[in-house]
Protein backbone atom coordinates (compact mmCIF):
# COMPACT_ATOMS: atom_id res chain seq x y z
CA UNK A 1 0.00 0.00 0.00
CA UNK A 2 1.12 3.21 -1.18
CA UNK A 3 -1.01 5.52 1.54
CA UNK A 4 0.63 5.98 4.87
CA UNK A 5 -1.42 4.62 7.79
CA UNK A 6 -2.07 8.26 9.28
CA UNK A 7 -2.99 9.53 5.66
CA UNK A 8 -5.97 11.36 7.66
CA UNK A 9 -3.60 14.15 9.07
CA UNK A 10 -3.01 15.92 6.37
CA UNK A 11 -5.93 15.23 3.92
CA UNK A 12 -8.25 17.28 4.81
CA UNK A 13 -7.08 20.58 3.35
CA UNK A 14 -7.22 22.49 0.09
CA UNK A 15 -9.95 21.28 -2.48
CA UNK A 16 -11.07 18.30 -0.22
CA UNK A 17 -12.20 20.81 2.00
CA UNK A 18 -14.06 22.55 -0.57
CA UNK A 19 -15.43 20.02 -1.98
CA UNK A 20 -16.73 17.99 1.59
CA UNK A 21 -18.20 21.04 2.53
CA UNK A 22 -20.83 21.35 -0.76
CA UNK A 23 -20.96 17.51 -0.48
CA UNK A 24 -24.35 16.98 0.96
CA UNK A 25 -27.55 19.00 0.48
CA UNK A 26 -28.74 20.69 3.28
CA UNK A 27 -32.34 18.32 3.11
CA UNK A 28 -29.61 15.31 4.07
CA UNK A 29 -28.04 17.37 6.97
CA UNK A 30 -31.44 18.26 8.03
CA UNK A 31 -32.69 14.34 8.29
CA UNK A 32 -29.17 13.49 10.00
CA UNK A 33 -29.91 15.87 12.67
CA UNK A 34 -33.55 14.16 13.16
CA UNK A 35 -32.05 11.10 13.02
CA UNK A 36 -29.53 12.11 15.76
CA UNK A 37 -31.62 14.13 17.80
CA UNK A 38 -34.68 11.05 18.24
CA UNK A 39 -32.19 7.91 17.91
CA UNK A 40 -29.38 9.87 20.26
CA UNK A 41 -32.65 10.70 22.72
CA UNK A 42 -31.40 14.09 23.07
CA UNK A 43 -32.45 17.06 24.43
CA UNK A 44 -31.51 20.80 24.71
CA UNK A 45 -28.91 21.07 27.79
CA UNK A 46 -27.54 17.56 26.69
CA UNK A 47 -23.65 17.29 26.36
CA UNK A 48 -22.90 15.31 23.08
CA UNK A 49 -19.74 14.79 21.28
CA UNK A 50 -19.50 14.55 17.51
CA UNK A 51 -15.99 12.95 16.67
CA UNK A 52 -14.76 13.70 14.00
CA UNK A 53 -16.73 17.05 13.36
CA UNK A 54 -15.22 18.03 10.24
CA UNK A 55 -16.59 21.84 9.46
CA UNK A 56 -19.63 21.14 12.01
CA UNK A 57 -22.07 19.65 9.37
CA UNK A 58 -23.88 18.45 12.39
CA UNK A 59 -22.28 20.21 15.29
CA UNK A 60 -23.71 23.46 14.58
CA UNK A 61 -27.36 22.69 14.09
CA UNK A 62 -27.35 20.54 17.34
CA UNK A 63 -26.20 23.40 19.16
CA UNK A 64 -29.11 25.36 17.72
CA UNK A 65 -31.32 22.83 19.17
CA UNK A 66 -29.78 23.32 22.66
CA UNK A 67 -26.99 20.67 22.78
CA UNK A 68 -24.14 21.72 24.58
CA UNK A 69 -21.74 20.50 21.66
CA UNK A 70 -17.98 19.44 21.43
CA UNK A 71 -16.36 18.70 18.03
CA UNK A 72 -12.99 17.22 17.40
CA UNK A 73 -11.41 17.17 14.31
CA UNK A 74 -7.36 16.93 13.21
CA UNK A 75 -7.83 19.38 10.35
CA UNK A 76 -7.74 22.93 10.79
CA UNK A 77 -9.20 24.16 8.03
CA UNK A 78 -12.25 21.82 8.61
CA UNK A 79 -12.47 23.36 12.27
CA UNK A 80 -11.44 27.36 11.38
CA UNK A 81 -14.92 26.82 8.97
CA UNK A 82 -17.38 26.03 11.74
CA UNK A 83 -15.79 28.33 14.05
CA UNK A 84 -16.27 31.17 12.08
CA UNK A 85 -20.16 30.05 11.66
CA UNK A 86 -20.30 29.44 15.39
CA UNK A 87 -19.33 33.26 16.13
CA UNK A 88 -21.62 34.41 13.19
CA UNK A 89 -24.37 32.59 15.06
CA UNK A 90 -23.29 33.14 18.74
CA UNK A 91 -23.41 29.42 19.45
CA UNK A 92 -21.34 27.97 22.51
CA UNK A 93 -19.57 24.88 21.11
CA UNK A 94 -16.23 23.92 21.91
CA UNK A 95 -14.24 22.49 18.84
CA UNK A 96 -10.43 20.63 19.34
CA UNK A 97 -7.88 20.13 16.73
CA UNK A 98 -6.83 16.42 18.12
CA UNK A 99 -6.99 12.97 16.52
CA UNK A 100 -10.09 11.54 17.01
CA UNK A 101 -8.83 9.28 19.87
CA UNK A 102 -8.54 12.48 21.85
CA UNK A 103 -11.54 11.89 22.87
CA UNK A 104 -12.25 13.37 26.51
CA UNK A 105 -12.40 10.52 28.84
CA UNK A 106 -14.14 12.28 31.82
CA UNK A 107 -17.41 10.53 31.41
CA UNK A 108 -19.65 13.59 31.10
CA UNK A 109 -21.28 13.54 27.77
CA UNK A 110 -24.98 12.40 27.22
CA UNK A 111 -24.19 10.85 23.72
CA UNK A 112 -21.64 10.69 21.47
CA UNK A 113 -21.61 10.35 17.50
CA UNK A 114 -19.54 9.18 14.62
CA UNK A 115 -21.17 10.74 10.94
CA UNK A 116 -19.93 11.35 7.83
CA UNK A 117 -18.67 7.86 6.77
CA UNK A 118 -15.38 8.47 8.90
CA UNK A 119 -15.59 5.58 11.17
CA UNK A 120 -12.69 2.69 9.86
CA UNK A 121 -9.77 5.40 9.22
CA UNK A 122 -7.89 3.58 11.83
CA UNK A 123 -6.46 0.49 12.18
CA UNK A 124 -7.54 -2.40 14.33
CA UNK A 125 -5.86 -1.47 17.00
CA UNK A 126 -6.28 2.38 16.82
CA UNK A 127 -10.01 1.33 15.96
CA UNK A 128 -10.32 -0.14 19.28
CA UNK A 129 -8.99 2.79 21.33
CA UNK A 130 -10.93 5.06 19.60
CA UNK A 131 -13.93 3.22 20.69
CA UNK A 132 -13.05 2.17 23.56
CA UNK A 133 -12.33 6.50 24.64
CA UNK A 134 -15.86 6.75 23.32
CA UNK A 135 -16.95 4.47 26.12
CA UNK A 136 -15.23 5.79 28.96
CA UNK A 137 -16.51 9.43 28.16
CA UNK A 138 -19.80 8.61 27.77
CA UNK A 139 -22.17 8.20 31.13
CA UNK A 140 -24.15 5.07 31.87
CA UNK A 141 -27.33 5.17 29.27
CA UNK A 142 -25.47 7.52 27.05
CA UNK A 143 -25.84 6.51 23.29
CA UNK A 144 -23.54 6.48 21.09
CA UNK A 145 -24.66 6.60 16.35
CA UNK A 146 -22.51 6.20 14.07
CA UNK A 147 -22.75 5.87 10.33
CA UNK A 148 -20.83 4.15 7.23
CA UNK A 149 -20.45 2.89 3.80
CA UNK A 150 -16.91 1.33 4.45
CA UNK A 151 -18.17 -2.22 6.13
CA UNK A 152 -17.75 -5.61 4.38
CA UNK A 153 -21.47 -5.79 4.06
CA UNK A 154 -21.73 -2.15 2.20
CA UNK A 155 -18.43 -1.97 0.66
CA UNK A 156 -18.13 -5.40 -1.04
CA UNK A 157 -21.00 -6.07 -2.85
CA UNK A 158 -21.08 -2.48 -4.45
CA UNK A 159 -16.84 -1.60 -5.43
CA UNK A 160 -16.24 -0.18 -8.17
CA UNK A 161 -12.49 0.41 -9.36
CA UNK A 162 -13.65 3.83 -10.64
CA UNK A 163 -15.87 6.86 -9.56
CA UNK A 164 -16.65 9.92 -10.95
CA UNK A 165 -18.46 12.47 -9.19
CA UNK A 166 -19.18 16.16 -9.96
CA UNK A 167 -20.27 18.22 -6.93
CA UNK A 168 -20.54 22.08 -7.77
CA UNK A 169 -17.67 23.16 -9.47
CA UNK A 170 -15.30 20.04 -8.41
CA UNK A 171 -14.85 17.27 -9.89
CA UNK A 172 -13.96 14.58 -7.70
CA UNK A 173 -12.49 11.09 -8.90
CA UNK A 174 -11.59 7.70 -6.83
CA UNK A 175 -9.74 4.83 -7.95
CA UNK A 176 -10.35 1.91 -5.46
CA UNK A 177 -7.73 -0.89 -4.63
CA UNK A 178 -9.08 -4.03 -1.98
CA UNK A 179 -6.64 -5.12 -0.15
CA UNK A 180 -8.24 -8.67 0.98
CA UNK A 181 -5.08 -10.00 2.89
CA UNK A 182 -5.43 -7.10 5.18
CA UNK A 183 -9.23 -5.90 4.91
CA UNK A 184 -8.11 -2.56 3.76
CA UNK A 185 -9.68 -0.18 0.85
CA UNK A 186 -6.43 2.32 -0.62
CA UNK A 187 -8.20 4.62 -2.88
CA UNK A 188 -6.60 7.59 -5.14
CA UNK A 189 -8.52 10.88 -4.78
CA UNK A 190 -8.35 13.14 -7.02
CA UNK A 191 -9.95 16.82 -7.07
CA UNK A 192 -9.94 19.07 -10.19
CA UNK A 193 -11.44 22.45 -10.30
CA UNK A 194 -10.61 24.94 -12.94
CA UNK A 195 -7.80 23.15 -14.63
CA UNK A 196 -6.11 22.59 -11.00
CA UNK A 197 -5.84 18.94 -9.78
CA UNK A 198 -4.91 17.51 -6.37
CA UNK A 199 -4.30 13.87 -5.69
CA UNK A 200 -4.07 12.47 -2.44
CA UNK A 201 -4.55 8.73 -1.20
CA UNK A 202 -6.64 7.13 1.74
CA UNK A 203 -7.26 4.08 3.59
CA UNK A 204 -9.94 2.94 5.10
CA UNK A 205 -9.66 -0.33 7.29
CA UNK A 206 -12.83 -2.75 6.89
CA UNK A 207 -14.92 -4.57 9.17
CA UNK A 208 -17.95 -6.48 9.40
CA UNK A 209 -20.66 -5.54 11.49
CA UNK A 210 -19.77 -8.23 14.16
CA UNK A 211 -16.53 -6.71 14.40
CA UNK A 212 -18.09 -3.46 15.33
CA UNK A 213 -20.27 -4.80 17.94
CA UNK A 214 -17.88 -6.75 19.91
CA UNK A 215 -15.75 -3.33 19.42
CA UNK A 216 -18.12 -1.69 21.35
CA UNK A 217 -19.15 -4.19 23.79
CA UNK A 218 -15.47 -3.98 24.98
CA UNK A 219 -16.03 -0.98 25.49
CA UNK A 220 -19.39 -1.38 27.52
CA UNK A 221 -21.99 -0.79 25.13
CA UNK A 222 -24.44 -2.56 23.33
CA UNK A 223 -25.78 -2.10 19.81
CA UNK A 224 -29.62 -1.40 20.20
CA UNK A 225 -30.64 -0.33 16.51
CA UNK A 226 -29.09 -0.89 12.62
CA UNK A 227 -30.45 0.68 9.90
CA UNK A 228 -30.10 0.94 6.11
CA UNK A 229 -31.70 4.28 5.79
CA UNK A 230 -32.41 7.43 7.94
CA UNK A 231 -36.09 6.66 8.02
CA UNK A 232 -35.32 3.07 9.95
CA UNK A 233 -35.40 0.67 7.21
CA UNK A 234 -34.13 -2.59 8.98
CA UNK A 235 -30.70 -2.75 7.17
CA UNK A 236 -29.83 -5.69 4.52
CA UNK A 237 -26.63 -6.38 3.22
CA UNK A 238 -25.55 -4.46 -0.12
CA UNK A 239 -27.06 -1.34 1.30
CA UNK A 240 -25.23 2.21 0.67
CA UNK A 241 -25.02 3.01 4.55
CA UNK A 242 -25.01 1.19 7.84
CA UNK A 243 -26.64 3.31 10.19
CA UNK A 244 -26.07 1.79 13.77
CA UNK A 245 -27.15 3.15 17.39
CA UNK A 246 -25.71 1.62 20.18
CA UNK A 247 -25.96 2.52 24.30
CA UNK A 248 -23.65 2.12 27.11
CA UNK A 249 -24.21 -0.24 29.96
Amino acid sequence: MNAPPDWWKHFFSGLAVSFWRAALPPEVTQADVEFLWKHLGLSPGDRVLDVPCGAGRLTLPLAERGCAMTGIDISREFLDAAREVAAEKRLNVELVEADMRAVPTHGGFDAAFCFGNSFGYLDRDGTRAFVQALGRALKPGGRFAMDTGMIAETLLPNLRDRDETQIGDVTFIEENAYHAEVSCLETRYTFVRGGIAQSRAGLHWIYTIGEIARFLAEAGMGVTGLYGSLDERPFAVGDRLLYLVAEKS
